[in-house]
C-alpha cells in the first residue's frame, strides 16, 4: 500500500474510534497525542516480540477476510482501528470448580450470571431460570475444552422455569472495539446461543443462534444479527419486524467444531463475521452510542417462533476463547493510556491483531497476548481484586504462531 493512502486509512480510523462522537472539543491534547501516535505507525511493519503498550491494531470493514495488511497491500486494503485496551480469555485453561485454582468463579474478567425470568417477561412458554452451575468447564479432551453454557433439557422445568446459563465480562466500559468468540453450536434442537454486545435493552448487538433452524441436509444454517433498538422496542422487541435485522446463512455447520465469530462496533456502523467473513453490516440510529458489556448466553423458553424448545436432552454451548479489543469510556482508562504510551516508534509499541480467516482457524487460539507467564511493567490488564479494581501489568507475549505482520514495530 502506499505510504500516502495507509496514512489517511489511519488518521481516519485512529482519529475516529478513539475520540466518541460526546466527547468535548476541548480534548485538543488528547487529539495531538492521537494524531502523533498515527503517524508514527507508518514506520511500525517488522516482527518483534511485543508489550503493547500504545495499543492493539485492527482490521475493519468488509475486506477483512481478504488477507492481513502490510505495507505492500493494494489501495483496497481494509481499514484500522487502534484500541488502547483488551480482555483476552482462554477458556481452554479452565478447570471444573471445585478441581483448582483456574475455575471459572475465580476469573477476573467474567461473572456467571443468577437470575429468573418469568414467562410473561421472557415472552416463551416457559421462564428462564439463570444459574451458576449451569457455566463450567467443559470437558477433558483436547477437542472439547472450553466453557460450556448448558440449557437443561429433557422436562427439566424449575416453577416452569428451563435452567439455562448466561456470563458477563465485569467491564462495562467497551465503547467502540472488536469483539470475537470461538464457539461450537449445540446440536440439540430448541435452543437459542448469544454472542452479544449489551448496554440496555434498545442498545444491544447480537448474535443469535437458533439451533431447530438447522437443517443438515439442505446445509443451512442461519445467524441471526441483530441490533435491538428503539424500533425493536416498538415491535415488542422482535427486532425480525424492523429494519436492523439480518439472517444471514453460514458456510459451514456450526455444531461440528469451532468457529470464530465476531463483531466491529465502530462509530455509526457494526459489522458480523464468521471465521473472517463479513456477514452483514449495519448503520444508521440504531446502532449504539453507548459504552457496554459483553455477553454469552444460552437459553430456551418454548417460544416457537423463536428459540423453540425445551431441547430433549441437556444442550451445551462451548465457548473456547472471547477476545476483546476496545477503548474505554472511562477517563481514567484514557489517562493511563496517554501515560503509558511514551514513545509510539519504539519496537512492539503497537500490536496488530491477527484475524481469524476460513484457512488459519486456529491462529485465533495461538495468538492470545496475554497467554504469559512473565509479569512485568509495561501492558495493563484490568482485573477486579477483593478490595476494588487495580491493573496487572503484562509483558513479553508469548506467540507461538508468529506471522512476519502479527506485530508492528520500528
Amino acid at each position: 500500500m502506499a505510504p500516502l493512502a495507509m496514512f489517511f486509512t489511519l488518521l481516519l480510523a485512529t482519529t475516529t474510534i478513539l475520540n466518541p462522537r460526546h466527547r468535548p472539543s476541548h480534548n485538543h491534547n488528547n487529539n495531538n497525542h492521537l494524531l502523533s501516535l498515527t503517524l508514527s505507525l507508518l514506520s511500525l511493519i517488522t516482527l518483534t516480540l511485543a508489550d503493547c503498550e500504545c495499543g492493539y491494531l485492527s482490521t475493519t470493514g468488509d475486506l477483512v477476510s481478504h488477507q492481513q495488511p502490510n505495507d505492500n497491500l493494494p489501495s483496497h486494503q481494509p481499514h484500522h482501528a487502534l484500541f488502547t485496551d483488551l480482555v483476552e480469555s482462554d477458556f481452554t485453561r479452565l478447570v471444573p470448580e471445585g478441581e483448582g485454582d483456574r475455575t471459572i468463579s475465580a476469573n477476573t474478567d467474567w461473572v456467571r450470571q443468577a437470575f429468573n425470568l418469568s414467562h410473561e417477561r421472557a415472552r416463551g412458554q416457559h421462564g428462564e431460570m439463570f444459574a451458576v452451575e449451569n457455566v463450567d468447564a467443559a470437558g477433558q479432551g483436547e477437542d472439547d475444552k472450553g466453557l460450556k453454557l448448558i440449557v437443561r433439557g429433557g422436562g427439566e422445568l424449575v416453577e416452569n422455569m428451563v435452567p439455562v446459563a448466561e456470563i458477563d465480562t465485569k467491564r462495562l466500559d467497551m465503547y467502540f472495539g472488536t469483539f470475537r468468540a470461538s464457539m461450537k453450536i449445540t446440536g440439540e434442537r430448541g435452543t437459542c446461543a448469544a454472542f452479544f454486545w449489551y448496554f440496555n435493552d434498545t442498545q444491544e448487538i447480537d448474535m443469535e443462534f437458533l439451533s431447530k433452524d438447522f437443517d443438515k441436509a439442505n446445509k443451512s444454517y442461519p445467524v441471526n444479527l441483530v441490533l435491538q433498538s428503539r424500533e425493536a422496542a416498538l415491535s415488542g422487541y422482535n427486532a425480525a419486524k424492523t429494519s436492523n435485522f439480518v439472517k444471514a446463512y453460514l458456510p459451514f455447520d456450526p455444531t461440528e467444531d469451532f468457529h470464530e465469530y465476531r463483531i466491529d462496533y465502530l462509530p455509526g456502523r457494526v459489522f458480523f463475521y464468521a471465521d473472517g467473513m463479513v456477514l452483514g453490516k449495519m448503520d444508521g440510529p440504531a446502532v449504539p452510542s453507548s459504552a457496554g458489556h459483553l455477553i454469552l448466553q444460552h437459553w430456551s423458553n418454548g417460544n416457537r417462533l423463536w428459540s423453540g424448545g425445551p431441547p430433549e436432552r441437556d444442550a451445551g454451548l462451548v465457548v473456547r476463547y472471547v477476545k476483546a479489543y476496545f477503548n474505554s469510556s472511562r477517563e481514567e482508562r484514557r489517562r493511563d493510556w496517554e501515560g503509558r504510551c511514551k514513545d509510539p516508534k519504539a519496537r512492539g509499541s503497537v500490536c496488530l491483531v491477527p484475524d481469524v480467516l476460513p484457512h488459519n482457524g486456529t491462529a485465533g487460539l495461538l495468538n492470545i497476548y496475554t497467554n504469559s507467564t512473565t509479569l512485568g511493567v509495561d501492558q495493563l490488564v484490568f482485573e477486579e481484586g477483593l478490595n476494588g479494581s487495580y491493573y496487572q501489568y503484562i509483558t513479553d507475549p508469548l506467540f507461538t504462531n508468529f506471522q512476519p505482520s502479527h506485530i508492528l514495530s520500528r
